[in-house]
């Protein structure tokens, strides 16, 4: 069976080489879920490895980390007596999908500017990985997401995250895919 790197953007990364299959699924959390359930549906996959990248609020901008644990941190039910970043009525995926020992990606459809008004569990800011890991644990696939932190999680992460985003990829390779 086949491994495959999923990347939100090409940007992201190089043009794939090894012995793995790449998707590119656009940005956010709509368009990671359709792209992979689409990819899955037609191709044996034996593991996912999302590589992206993430802001933080206390890791450095340039470091490279593996998340496992995963978090839709813009679901927002709490009117209705739900947690923050659960989903409201649903009972076959937990709020926290865990894949193991690793860091709390939170997931959402913006740039956070505010960390303050974030879940305390969470440790880097992403856009795809929650649904990324949602579609594989629907369909009983390992999931690793490794990020590479492109900005603070402040004010400034739109910029900084569009001056840093191409800088991970070759550390990803060297540092990721030898593993898989």
């Amino acid at each position: 069976m086949n491994r495959l790197v999923v990347s939100a953007l090409k940007m992201e990364t190089s043009n794939g080489s090894g012995n793995y299959d790449l998707l590119h699924t656009g940005v956010g959390k709509v368009n990671a879920a359709i792209q992979l359930t689409s990819y899955l549906l037609s191709h044996p996959v034996s593991l996912v490895i999302n590589y992206g990248t993430a802001g933080s609020r206390n890791i450095p901008v340039g470091e490279l980390v593996k998340c496992t644990k995963f978090v839709q941190r813009d679901m927002d039910k709490t009117a209705l007596g739900f947690k923050l970043g659960e989903t409201a009525y649903e009972t076959t995926v937990p709020m926290i999908i865990d894949y193991g020992e690793g860091l709390t990606c939170g997931t959402g459809d913006n740039f956070v500017q505010d960390v303050d008004k974030e879940l305390d569990i969470i440790d880097v800011f992403d856009m795809e990985a929650y649904a990324l890991a949602k579609v594989c644990y629907l369909f009983n696939v390992p999931f690793v997401s490794y990020k590479y932190i492109s900005d603070n999680a402040d004010d400034d992460s739109p910029s900084d995250w569009e001056k840093n985003l191409a800088d991970g990829i070759l550390k990803f390779e060297e540092e990721v895919l030898w593993k898989y």
